[in-house]
Parts: C-alpha cells; sequence; structure tokens
C-alpha cells in the first residue's frame, strides 16, 4: 500500500526528504505541511553506503545527479563518488566528493577559441581553470555503533560555490519497541510543499516514536529547537513557514491504522518452484512486498497536540529587517488537530516473470487538518488554505522487463486555484527502478522532480 506513515511522520522535524541540494542526498520536511509524495521519502540507507554500493555498477564509481545550483554557470548537472571509506567492525569513514563539470568546459572552451594559437601558454591557462574551487563539493561522515542498540553519525561537507560548512550529528537508539532520536544540524536544510528549500542556521530535535505494531496504533513525542532566522536557499525570499522560526516545541501524535484486503492471491510453493524439462528452478519475486497481487483498502486516522515555548511563541510576525525572511502566519503557543487518510491499492501480478507481471495502483486521500478543513467549510476567514484542502496521491507502477519498473507519484490538490478550476496536478515525481533479488526487497532508483528540476539515482531498501 502508499506509506500511510507520512501522515504521522509529516508532523515532526525529523522526515528526511531525497534531495540532491545536500551530499548526503537529503533534506527535512517543514512539519504541520501537506503530506509529502512517497516517491520524495529518502532512503533508508545513508548517502555513503549508497554510493558504495552504486559504484559497483557505474563506470568509474560515478553517479550523476541534476540540481539547480546557486551560480547559474555551474549548472545543473554534477557527478559524486565516493573516494574513501576505511572501516572496522564498529566504525566507518566515508568521503564524498561533488564536481560541477559545465562551468569548467565553458571556461577551457572560450579559452581556446579566443586563442590565437594552439600553443603551450594557452594549454597552461586554461588547466588553471581546474583549480576553481567552485566547481568541487566534499563531504566527511563517520558511524560508530557504540552498542548493537546504539550507534552514532556525524558528517561534515562544504559545498564549494558556498562559504561555510554543513553539519550534522545524530544518536540513534533502538528499543525493543521504540526508536529514540537525537538530530542536530548547523545549518539544517528544509524543504517545504511548494518544493522551496530554507535553511534553520541551528536544529536539534530530540524525538521517540513506536515501531508499528499489529494493533494498528503508532504514536511519537518529540521535542524541537530552531536558532536563528531561516534564509531561502537558492531562491528569492519568500513567506517563512511558520514552523521553521526561533523557538522551542514539544509536540506528541498518535494514530490507529487499519488495513483490510478485499482480495489476496496468497504465495504459494508452486509460485517459487518452476518445473522445466531440464528440471526445476527456484524463482522468486523481483521484491517480495510485490509478491502477492491482491486489492486492499487501508485507512488511517490520528491526532497531533503542539506546545511551543519562549519568546515568540504566540505570533510570528513579519520582521523589519529587509535582509531578514517574512511571515505572517500566527503560531498558537497550544493547539491541537486531527488528520486523516484513506487509500485503495489494487495490484495485478507476481512481480517474477519477465513481461507483463506487475500493474500497481495506490490511491490514497489525505485530509492534513481536520480543523483546517472545518473552518474551510464554514467559510471561516482563519482557515488555513495550505491544508484545509484534500489531497489525492496517485501512484501507478508499470513493469518494463524483468526487474525493471516504471513509476508514477503524483498529486492532485482537490481544489481551484488562480488559472485553474477544479482539481489539478500540486507536484509529481518519475522513476525507473531497478530491483534487485539478492536484497530481497533493494532496487537501484532514477528519480526526476519536474517541479523542483532535481533528479539523482538511490539505493533503496524495503520501500516502494
Amino acid at each position: 500500500m502508499a506509506n500511510l506513515e507520512s501522515a504521522i511522520d509529516s508532523a515532526f522535524w525529523d522526515q528526511s526528504i531525497s534531495s540532491p541540494q545536500t551530499l548526503d542526498g537529503s533534506a527535512k520536511s517543514v512539519p504541520g505541511e501537506p503530506f509529502t509524495l512517497d516517491g520524495a521519502r529518502a532512503s533508508k540507507a545513508l548517502r555513503i553506503q549508497q554510493l558504495s554500493f552504486l559504484r559497483n555498477g557505474f563506470p568509474l564509481g560515478i553517479i550523476p545527479s541534476i540540481s539547480p545550483p546557486s551560480q547559474k554557470d555551474l549548472g545543473s548537472f554534477s557527478l559524486q563518488t565516493l573516494l574513501l571509506r576505511p572501516s572496522t567492525s564498529n566504525w566507518w569513514l566515508g568521503l564524498i566528493g561533488q564536481f560541477r563539470p559545465k562551468k569548467l568546459i565553458s571556461a577551457i572552451k572560450t579559452e581556446l577559441q579566443s586563442a590565437d594559437e594552439l600553443e603551450l601558454p594557452v594549454f597552461r591557462d586554461a588547466a588553471k581553470h581546474f583549480l576553481d574551487k567552485s566547481l568541487y563539493s566534499v563531504a566527511l561522515a563517520t558511524q560508530l555503533s557504540l552498542s548493537p542498540s546504539t550507534s552514532l553519525l556525524w558528517s561534515t561537507e562544504r559545498q564549494g560555490e558556498k562559504k561555510g560548512y554543513r553539519n550534522k550529528f545524530k544518536i540513534y537508539h533502538q528499543l525493543p519497541d521504540h526508536d529514540i532520536t537525537l538530530d542536530a544540524a548547523w545549518p539544517e536544510l528544509f524543504m517545504d510543499h511548494k518544493g522551496k528549500y530554507w535553511e534553520v542556521p541551528e536544529s536539534i530535535s530530540l524525538d521517540m516514536s513506536s515501531l508499528p505494531s499489529d494493533s494498528g496504533l503508532q504514536y511519537h513525542f518529540g521535542i524541537h529547537k530552531n536558532s536563528g532566522h531561516p534564509q531561502a536557499f537558492n531562491a528569492l525570499y519568500g513567506e517563512v513557514p511558520s514552523a521553521l522560526m526561533p523557538g522551542l516545541c514539544a509536540k506528541a501524535a498518535f494514530s490507529y491504522q487499519k488495513c483490510k484486503d478485499i482480495w489476496r492471491r496468497k504465495e504459494t510453493k508452486e509460485d517459487l518452484i518452476i518445473k522445466t524439462d531440464k528440471g526445476s528452478y527456484w524463482r522468486p519475486s523481483y521484491d517480495v512486498r510485490l509478491r502477492e497481487p491482491h486489492a486492499a483498502i487501508t485507512g488511517i486516522i490520528g491526532g497531533t497536540c503542539v506546545a511551543w515555548f519562549g519568546k515568540g511563541s504566540k505570533n510570528v510576525e513579519s520582521q523589519s529587517d529587509d535582509n531578514l525572511p517574512t511571515t505572517n502566519n500566527k503560531r498558537s503557543p497550544l493547539s491541537a488537530d486531527f488528520f486523516g487518510s484513506a487509500c485503495y491499492t489494487f495490484q495485478h501480478g507476481q512481480f517474477r516473470k519477465l513481461y507483463g507481471d506487475l500493474t500497481r495502483v495506490d490511491a490514497r486521500l489525505d485530509l492534513s487538518s481536520l480543523s483546517s478543513f472545518a473552518k474551510r467549510v464554514f467559510k471561516s476567514p482563519s482557515a488555513n488554505k495550505s491544508l484545509s484542502s484534500p489531497r489525492l496521491n496517485l501512484i501507478f507502477q508499470q513493469q518494463i522487463a524483468g526487474p525493471i519498473v516504471f513509476r508514477v507519484d503524483s498529486k492532485l490538490l482537490l481544489d481551484s486555484k488562480a488559472g485553474k478550476l477544479g482539481p489539478h496536478i500540486e507536484d509529481v515525481i518519475y522513476s525507473l527502478s531497478y530491483s534487485l533479488r539478492l536484497l530481497r526487497s533493494g532496487k537501484v532508483v532514477a528519480w526526476y522532480s519536474p517541479k523542483r528540476k532535481e533528479g539523482m539515482i538511490e539505493l533503496r531498501l524495503f520501500e516502494f
């Protein structure tokens, strides 16, 4: 089914979104905004782990990506590779390098075209362009396993065209039924539902979340602190999401999920063992999570409670300094709300044959804020326009050949906006994946977002 965990995860600061804007391949979603696309959620594998695996299938271990830079002459196309990865049984260190070739190619081309004769000094001047620091970015990361259930992660990166470093620190501890995470970043990169990035000077989160249970009940508690004023990243200033403004916040959320199969064809021994004239052989599904054709209905309901503390918690007003971003959204010191999603899933095929063995459609209706929706129904002027409208998420997957699958994630806003009447597409992501049988539910995914003009190649495990 479509990932209904987005409903509760979108309320907190620790939900990661795939993004080539950072060398670790992710940014955080802005909490309290409409649920993100399933195809936008970041891989559970760290970027260094992904590159370590992916480089085996790419020439020279170089992996391409696309992301708009802060300087247009650098170009959107970039190349990443893993330069170093020493490790022991409970520790590893990784060094990622990135190179943007467009500016270098343009500079060398201009140098050669302007020369009257191709002599040695001309080539020497052209070679100096390789020393341009803005072409290169580098990231260093290390992970230490303190115990089988506790790990520590630290990373720092430097974008060639930008000043300063981006630092991240994380401690993860796993309990029998809960996960505890401490996240800190300075600065932290967030992405709002419009696809716009914001950089918060300092972001610290402490979260405890329950693991999925058979009962369907799940809960999440968190404390978060923002310091400093958010800045627009690679874009003009606009209205800052109020959740990113400075302050200390405590939040609790719960959800209850229920799934009901309309019909399901269970996998049998005959499906796994194929008999031929030359004997029998084992043929598992390319992805164990896509091995059973079925139709199902799933629903989730939940609620959140938020408390803001400190100066400015009552109201977040526009900043008087012209150099700072602005927001006119009110931020209540104490608030509560409900959310819900309903999903219908249909899958044809077992995804084990070479052709025509997988067609899957997921349709999920999301309501991010019941209070905003109620205010809209009763035509209250205080209704939040972005949260009051229901959204329909559609996921279509079609097997192309063997383990190759084409997928489209789209989000339809069930509302009208200027120049558009009725429902319209708010976001879409196209992807092509190659499933790896040996990983049981792992795949290499190449995706592109027309809205963000970004694309990258990732390794994803137990996600679809």
